[in-house]
């Protein structure tokens, strides 16, 4: 596997202004431990608090931090597909702003990553509400049967990335549920390792089961068809290099 030699840490933001300084706090310290280079590219989803001016006053005391900001809310996928694509490094670490992912796991991640492309959180002990997990797991389970993936927590937005990979997915409403699937058919090695999961130190949770439901399946629909039309043909021969 190529050598590291820069982390982008890519979190998407709406509405988290409670969280951002300590965000910020974690991943630095996490980060500053680590023998390579980075950035914190945060991406601000068009937030009606003060989570953008948190964020540039952030990136005044630290040139580290980098920030977006869109015209209008655009949604996860927009966030993340936007940051994906202005990160510099060549390895991508993505975590939500709402602090229940755990920096701390970073470290245990990177050492497996060492031998793959795409190190995917699992929240094997979810501190979320009884709905929110019962639709998590009917979601994950019909997703990896339309999709022949064995993913238990696509959900899980603690992931380590290879960045030239990540690059060619084409983004797409809801594709950051699939990322694991997508990544897979770039030709990445993924694995799943368990992770800490924390309850919400601050703010409200985005989502509800039925409109993912909703929204899911209708993604579902897409991500198949790409799946059973992928082309991925072998070279056998050629005359030149790149």
């Amino acid at each position: 596997m190529p050598e590291i030699k820069k982390i982008s840490f890519v979190l998407p933001v709406y509405n988290e202004e409670g969280n951002l300084y300590n965000l910020y706090s974690e991943i630095s310290e996490v980060a500053k431990d680590l023998p390579y280079e980075y950035e914190i590219l945060f991406v601000d989803d068009c937030s009606i608090d003060n989570s953008l001016q948190i964020i540039k006053s952030l990136a005044e005391k630290d040139n580290r931090v980098r920030y977006i900001t869109f015209e209008k809310n655009s949604g996860q996928s927009a966030a993340l597909y936007i940051g994906f694509q202005n990160a510099t490094g060549d390895t991508i670490i993505t975590l939500d702003a709402d602090l229940q992912n755990d920096p701390k796991d970073i470290p245990m991640m990177l050492e497996y990553y060492k031998d793959y492309d795409m190190v995917n959180g699992w929240r094997k002990n979810r501190q979320d509400t009884v709905s929110k997990k019962i639709g998590s797991k009917i979601g994950n389970a019909v997703r990896n049967w339309f999709t022949n993936e064995t993913i238990h927590d696509t959900g899980c937005a603690l992931k380590i990335m290879r960045a030239e990979l990540l690059k060619r997915i084409k983004g797409f409403k809801g594709f950051h549920r699939f990322i694991p699937t997508l990544m897979r058919l770039e030709g990445a090695k993924v694995i799943e390792v368990p992770v800490n999961h924390r309850n919400r130190y601050t703010g409200v949770s985005k989502y509800n089961n039925t409109k993912r439901a909703i929204q899911g399946l209708y993604d579902l629909i897409g991500v198949r068809w790409m799946i059973s039309r992928h082309i991925k043909p072998i070279i056998k021969e050629k005359n030149f290099e790149k």
